[in-house]
């Protein structure tokens, strides 16, 4: 079974469950697979912690909740802080470096950043940090088709503003391909669990 864990987390205000529930939309109601959202907030909403826990799937779900996520996206210094020791060995950490500063020790994650909050600003709106978040998001993981993607966020934005959160998406998915092209390895994985995939196939 081919399952994706990911945790969204920043702080209230900056679109964390909006983010998590696109994300979702894009896998089951577009790509036609299984997901499922649960969202935990702070004492309170806007400015304190929060974040979304989204897990995606080829087949049904029968446990919503994430544990060791293997993939977490951090929008605020005190989610990376919080979240990111919970994260799978191996796995991915997206942050907004502009928001978060990494520590010097090693960590037993993969950390990718993007200047998301600047890249929001030179759109002309900080509010859409999470869609060039999402965009990024896309880009790195995956684990949801392009298409899909873009198209859950013009289906949950409000009206009027598909413009603006097109270019937000695709800031974030342009800077995303580009780190990827600078990282082979980024694709290795992918290109093994096919592998697996063929020869499991063959045997039958």
């Amino acid at each position: 079974m081919v399952m994706t864990e990911v945790k969204i987390s920043g702080f209230g205000g900056q679109g964390v469950i909006l983010s998590a529930h696109i994300l979702g939309k894009a896998a089951s109601i577009y790509d036609g697979r299984q997901a499922t959202m649960t969202q935990a907030f702070g004492p309170e909403a806007r400015g304190s912690s929060c974040s979304a826990q989204v897990i995606l799937s080829d087949e049904i779900i029968r446990y919503p909740y994430v544990k060791n996520p293997k993939v977490l996206v951090s929008m605020s210094q005190e989610a990376y802080t919080r979240f990111s020791p919970d994260v799978a060995k191996g796995g991915m950490v997206l942050v907004d470096e502009d928001l978060v500063q990494l520590g010097e020790g090693k960590t037993h994650f993969n950390v990718y950043s993007i200047p998301a909050t600047r890249y929001a600003e030179e759109l002309g709106r900080k509010l859409v940090l999470n869609i060039v978040m999402f965009g990024f998001f896309t880009a790195m993981t995956g684990c949801i088709k392009k298409e899909s993607a873009l198209e859950s966020v013009l289906d949950s934005v409000p009206k009027g503003t598909e413009e603006l959160n097109t270019n937000a998406f695709n800031k974030g998915y342009d800077h995303g391909m580009r780190l990827r092209e600078e990282n082979p390895e980024l694709s290795k994985p992918k290109k093994k669990a096919a592998k697996k995939k063929k020869k499991a196939a063959s045997r039958k």
